[in-house]
C-alpha cells in the first residue's frame, strides 16, 4: 500500500532522514518508534505531503505522492503532533469543514460525523466551541478530524502525548479498533503505546531504520528455569546442551537453587534435551516458562549497539 524508497530529508548540513526504505501493507498497524529527533515526524510529514523529500520517492497505492498529491491526501487521515484546531468553531462545524476538504457530498456529512463522533467519544460535545473543551476532548476532536472521509490510511503522530493514564488507555483502544478497517501508521517514543497497539514496530535512530520487527510473535526461543542445584555444577552441564546457544545465571535465586535463562538455537526443540540432562543429574525443575524479549529490550539493544 505504501512504499518509501531510499528517502532522505536534509535541512542544510543536518540529515533528518537517510536511506529510509519501508513497505507498509494494507491493514497493518505499524508503530514508528524512536527518541525525540529520530526522524519519525519527518517521515510522516513526507508521507502526508506536508514537506517534500530531498531525494527518494514515496508511493501510495502505486502512485508517487508528488505527482498525485491532492488525490492521495483525500485518502489519508492525519493527526499531527500539534493538532490543528480552530477554537472559535464548534466541534460539529469543524468536522463538517474537514469532511468538505476531503470532498464528501454535503448530504452524507451529518451521518458520517455522527458515526465518527460515536467512535471517538465526542457525541455529547458536538455543539460546543472547541476553545471551551478539555485537553482530552480537544485531542478526541483532532482524532475525529483524521477519520473524516473514511481514509484508507490513518497517520497519527504522538497521539497520546499530554494525556492522563485513563485518556491514554482509551486512545490505545481506539487505535486498536481502527486497525480492523484501516491501515494505521502510529508514531511514539512511549514504548507501551507501540507494544500494546501495533502489529509491527519500526525503530528509528538518527534518521535511519535500525530495527523492523513484527510484534506478538516469538522469534528466539528462551526458557526461564528455576532448578534445584547450585550453579557451580549446573551451569557447565547446561552449556553442554546441543541446542543451547547461551546459558546465563539470573540473580534471583537462593542457596541450592539456580535461576537460569537458556537461549535455544533458532526454534530448536531444547525442552526434551533439557529434561533428559536434568533427570540424569537428579536436579528437579521447580519452575519453567518461556520468555520473550519486551519491546524495551529490543529498543535498548537497537539504540545502543
Amino acid at each position: 500500500m505504501i512504499q518509501f524508497d531510499q528517502v532522505e530529508k536534509r535541512y542544510g548540513a543536518h540529515i533528518a532522514l537517510q536511506h529510509f526504505s519501508l513497505s507498509i501493507p494494507k491493514g497493518q498497524v505499524i508503530g514508528l518508534l524512536g527518541q525525540n529527533g529520530a526522524g519519525k515526524s519527518t517521515a510522516m510529514k513526507i508521507l502526508t505531503g506536508c514537506i517534500t523529500p530531498s531525494s527518494g520517492h514515496v508511493f501510495f497505492q502505486g502512485q508517487d505522492i508528488l505527482s498525485a498529491s491532492q488525490h492521495i491526501r483525500r485518502q489519508i487521515g492525519y493527526l499531527p503532533e500539534n493538532a490543528p484546531l480552530y477554537d472559535e468553531m464548534t466541534v460539529q462545524s469543524y468536522l463538517t469543514f474537514a469532511c468538505r476538504l476531503k470532498g464528501m457530498p454535503d448530504a452524507q456529512i451529518p451521518a458520517h460525523i455522527r458515526e465518527i463522533a460515536e467512535k471517538t467519544g465526542i457525541a455529547d460535545v458536538l455543539s460546543r466551541r472547541i476553545g471551551n473543551l478539555s485537553r482530552g476532548y480537544r485531542q478526541r476532536t483532532a482524532f475525529a478530524q483524521a477519520l473524516c472521509g473514511n481514509p484508507a490510511l490513518i497517520v497519527l503522530d504522538e497521539p497520546t502525548q499530554g494525556l492522563d493514564p485513563v485518556q491514554t488507555a482509551e486512545f490505545r483502544a481506539l487505535i486498536r479498533s481502527l486497525g480492523k478497517e484501516h491501515t494505521v501508521l502510529f508514531s511514539s517514543h512511549i514504548l507501551p503505546d507501540v507494544e500494546q497497539v501495533c502489529d509491527r514496530a519500526v525503530i528509528l535512530h538518527q534518521g535511519k531504520i535500525i530495527t523492523d520487527k513484527m510484534l506478538h510473535t516469538r522469534s528466539d526461543k528462551k526458557l526461564r528455569c528455576l532448578i534445584r542445584m547450585g550453579e557451580g555444577r549446573l551451569l557447565p552441564a547446561l552449556r553442554t546442551l546441543r541446542h543451547a546457544e547461551k546459558v546465563e545465571a539470573l540473580p534471583d535465586h537462593t542457596t541450592g537453587e539456580t535461576h537460569v535463562l537458556i537461549t535455544a538455537k533458532g526454534d530448536a526443540p531444547i525442552e526434551e534435551e533439557l529434561f533428559t540432562l536434568l533427570s540424569s543429574l537428579q536436579a528437579p525443575i521447580l519452575r519453567l516458562a518461556p520468555q520473550e524479549d519486551s519491546l524495551e529490550d529490543i529498543f535498548l539493544r537497537a539504540a545502543n549497539p
